[in-house]
């Protein structure tokens, strides 16, 4: 499954799996073969922003 485009989409379909999945973006990132950097630049343009103790965006 392709991940989402929008950024709403985006962060909560990888907040779940964060949260059901994977202990770590990196982890979730090498698992799915997608770049960590976009992920996170997609998401910071919502003000969200990856929190490794939390493992989550927030």
């Amino acid at each position: 499954m392709p991940i989402p485009s929008d950024p709403v989409m985006l962060l909560s379909y990888i907040n779940t799996q964060l949260r059901d999945e994977y202990e770590s973006l990196d982890e979730l990132c090498a698992s799915l073969g997608v770049d960590k950097d976009e992920i996170c630049k997609k998401l910071a343009t919502t003000n969200y922003n990856y929190d490794e103790e939390l493992n989550k965006f927030v």
